[in-house]
């Protein structure tokens, strides 16, 4: 299996997963957007975005359906539910609720914040600020009476969620959160696994 990763980018849900799951893989490391800094990636991803992951005849784009993918491949169970268990609907909505409610938004405001910073734009960033606070809320809920997302211990729908939660701290959105929603995100990040893929760096300046 191969992984193309940028530092702190939705790629970190895979290369996570990857390492909670002790398998065997091969990291590429580009620098962010590769799409500019790295024009010959659009050879192997046409998107020129990250993350891109290939196994074998698989090809994919898409953070939380690669870690999707490495559980039930690879028979991965004990960092994900089977489909006949009681909570896989609520595994299924919160592993996709990372990316289509929590993590869009927030890449609206990173672009306008630090990619594209015209006076006109911070608006708009601000107000995806606000709607990501405010997409919290089912989590926050959730985090008062529970200490995971499902089954009362770790799955990749934590990876997906805490990925979310890690991005807007980057952000400095952390200061806007529950306080049983910073002590969660704080527990996923003491994680060993968490911490050798946040660990993995730029690429060696090519110049």
């Amino acid at each position: 299996m191969k992984l193309w990763h940028c530092k702190g980018a939705r790629s970190l849900r895979p290369l996570w997963a990857l390492e909670e799951m002790g398998l065997d893989y091969e990291l590429q490391v580009l620098p962010f957007p590769p799409r500019v800094f790295e024009r010959d990636y659009l050879a192997v991803n046409s998107l020129g975005t990250v993350p891109y992951f290939v196994d074998g005849e698989t090809n994919m784009t898409e953070s939380a359906g690669i870690c999707q993918y490495l559980v039930d491949r690879h028979q991965q169970y004990d960092f994900g539910l089977r489909p006949e268990h009681a909570e896989y609907g609520a595994y299924l909505n919160w592993l996709h609720h990372s990316d289509a409610t929590l993590t869009f938004p927030q890449t609206i405001s990173m672009r306008y914040y630090f990619l594209e910073p015209t006076p006109e734009k911070q608006g708009v960033a601000d107000d995806y600020a606000k709607w990501f606070i405010a997409r919290l809320r089912r989590l926050d809920a959730h985090l008062e009476s529970n200490e995971y997302l499902c089954d009362n211990r770790f799955t990749i729908a934590d990876i997906a969620v805490g990925y979310a939660l890690f991005l807007g701290m980057q952000l400095k959105f952390e200061e806007r959160y529950k306080p049983q929603t910073r002590d969660y995100l704080s527990r996923l990040m003491e994680r060993p696994a968490f911490i050798r893929a946040n660990d993995f760096g730029e690429p060696p300046n090519q110049d």
